[in-house]
């Protein structure tokens, strides 16, 4: 008896992918709506041209927002781009996960694999394991848009907002931050690995530069979550 065959979802590619363009509007408008105090924030520290090109080449919010907080507490740029890829890091096992569903050239199932982010590859799940690569797309589309376009926004608005911290504007890195702990730590393992990765962060800070305590942080966090319990 042959293997079962993974679910389809109905359509052509191009229904596919314009169906989660539609699905991608809500989540468009959440991160352009976030992206504005990324580039308000960015601004005073990377200039008005590198935050752009940073969300137009990167399009990710937890490794943006984690460079610049590395860079907002006096951290190099090194220290900076390894904090990002370490938040970046549960794409690995997101593409892994998704590679299977994916056909064609290199190039191809390459440039698929770019538009991943969280909420798109979770709609793109269509059970038994596969994912719709084209649904996948669409829901990134809006969210692109959203994040670049926030981005500009931010920038250009921002010199006329005076200090962003006297608007609280500060309080966006930690707030984003527990954000992200609430959905992604469920489950024992993940909140024993978030719980020590604070304490590394607290424990390190008066004794080390700034940055190294979220890099190791980070790094033990990652490695506690691979680790079976």
């Amino acid at each position: 008896m042959g293997a079962a065959r993974a679910p389809e979802r109905p359509g052509s590619a191009s229904e596919r992918r314009r169906a989660g363009i539609r699905r991608g509007i809500p989540f468009g408008i959440a991160v352009f709506a976030i992206s504005i105090s990324f580039g308000v924030l960015a601004r005073p520290l990377m200039g008005a041209v590198a935050p752009i090109v940073m969300s137009i080449l990167v399009f990710s919010g937890s490794a943006q927002f984690g460079a610049l907080a590395v860079l907002a507490a006096g951290g190099s740029t090194g220290a900076a781009i390894v904090a990002a890829v370490l938040l970046n890091a549960r794409y690995l096992a997101m593409g892994l996960a998704l590679a299977p569903s994916l056909r064609g050239r290199a190039s191809s199932r390459a440039a698929f694999a770019m538009t991943t982010v969280d909420a798109s590859w979770a709609a793109a799940s269509i059970g038994g394991g596969a994912f719709d690569p084209w649904y996948m797309v669409g829901v990134s589309v809006p969210q692109y848009a959203g994040w670049v376009l926030g981005t500009v926004v931010g920038v250009f608005v921002g010199p006329r907002l005076g200090d962003p911290n006297a608007l609280g504007l500060d309080a966006l890195f930690p707030a984003f931050f527990v954000s992200l702990l609430f959905a992604e730590a469920r489950g024992r393992r993940r909140l024993a690995a978030a719980g020590g990765g604070a304490g590394i962060a607290l424990a390190l800070t008066p004794l080390v530069p700034a940055g190294l305590p979220i890099l190791a942080a980070a790094a033990a966090t990652v490695a506690a979550s691979r680790l079976r319990s």
